[in-house]
């Protein structure tokens, strides 16, 4: 995220702020800026007498505010990282106690607030002083599609190139919370040598996932009229559904299906038009260009009303004795039958 890096780069070059408030839903970015900071803001004989950290359900504002207003004892600054601070301005007196601080912070000491799952009101007062006085970073929750694109940009800065259908399986597998298929990046970095690509093989592996059973696998099973395929793939779901939740894979193909009918309303559907109209890599047009012809609107209509069936069977809604195994297996039949 060029954000992100662009406040790491202006903390490289010096330009350091009394304020950083990072605020917003995705709090892996969030992570990244305060770990930086902390471990790079100070030199580490000075961290003991002179970095701190703090948490919103602990502190009140006056408290924190005449920590910051001390000065530091080792260094030229003092760190306070105030983690979970979406608990600390819960009253507007503190919202006030903060806005007089951010009339004349303290030149000797920086504030890291981390507020997480919340922002700041941007017509409020508090936010324009924090953008005259210090950094307000808002960190977004990434679409599907700039999950992709950031699970590859990541690993390219690791000098380990994947493809579009490897990084597809990472998120079909571990869904886009971004920490935990960052965890997953830094164990392949690790095990494997520089400049290593990163295959379906390395994943399976390293990480666990099968390269010919996934739910990436599946879609394109159904998107192509594959049912024998997608009967293989259902079998191995059963047999092993931790790794496998049925609700996962009834969401993937709702989501397909629902793309597919946005997908057949469109007037332009060339490669990167339609990338762009369905929020999708142009690497995966071709399979709705496929699907397009084997489903066409009155069977995508009539398979979203399948699915929506099935996910409330997966969840005991008249479904009777059937299993998941039975509720997954009559759902492909209807779908490509």
């Amino acid at each position: 995220m060029k954000e992100v890096q662009n406040i790491i780069n202006d903390i490289q070059k010096g330009n350091i702020k009394p304020i950083y408030f990072l605020a917003g839903e995705e709090p892996f970015f969030i992570d990244q800026i305060t770990d930086y900071i902390e471990a790079h803001l100070l030199p580490e004989e000075a961290k003991g007498f002179d970095q701190m950290t703090l948490y919103g359900l602990d502190v009140n504002l006056p408290d924190l505010i005449l920590q910051a207003r001390r000065f530091p004892m080792m260094s030229d600054r003092q760190l306070i990282i105030v983690k979970e601070a979406q608990h600390l301005l819960k009253k507007q007196a503190d919202t006030d106690a903060l806005e007089s601080y951010l009339n004349q912070p303290a030149d000797t000491t920086v504030l890291v607030f981390n507020y997480k799952y919340k922002k700041l009101d941007k017509r409020k007062k508090i936010y324009k002083q924090i953008l005259k006085k210090g950094v307000y970073f808002e960190s977004k929750k990434l679409y599907e599609r700039d999950t992709l694109n950031w699970i590859i940009d990541t690993l390219k800065t690791m000098q380990h190139p994947i493809d579009v259908k490897s990084a597809q399986m990472l998120i079909d597998f571990l869904g886009t919370d971004l920490s935990r298929i960052y965890n997953e990046i830094q164990k392949l970095e690790v095990i494997l040598e520089k400049g290593a690509a990163i295959t379906p093989e390395i994943i399976e592996t390293h990480i666990g996932i099968s390269k010919d059973y996934n739910n990436f696998e599946l879609k394109s099973a159904v998107a192509t009229g594959n049912y024998l395929k997608a009967q293989k793939i259902a079998r191995y779901f059963a047999a092993n559904p931790k790794e496998h939740p049925i609700i996962v894979t009834i969401a993937l193909l709702y989501g397909f299906f629902r793309d597919l009918f946005i997908y057949h309303t469109l007037n332009d559907k060339s490669k990167f038009s339609a990338a762009k109209a369905l929020g999708i890599n142009p690497y995966f047009v071709n399979e709705y260009q496929l699907a397009a012809q084997k489903y066409p609107m009155k069977k995508v209509s009539r398979n979203i009303g399948y699915l929506k069936d099935a996910d409330l069977k997966s969840k005991g809604v008249d479904s009777g004795s059937m299993t998941h195994k039975d509720i997954l297996n009559e759902l492909l039949f209807k779908l490509m039958h």
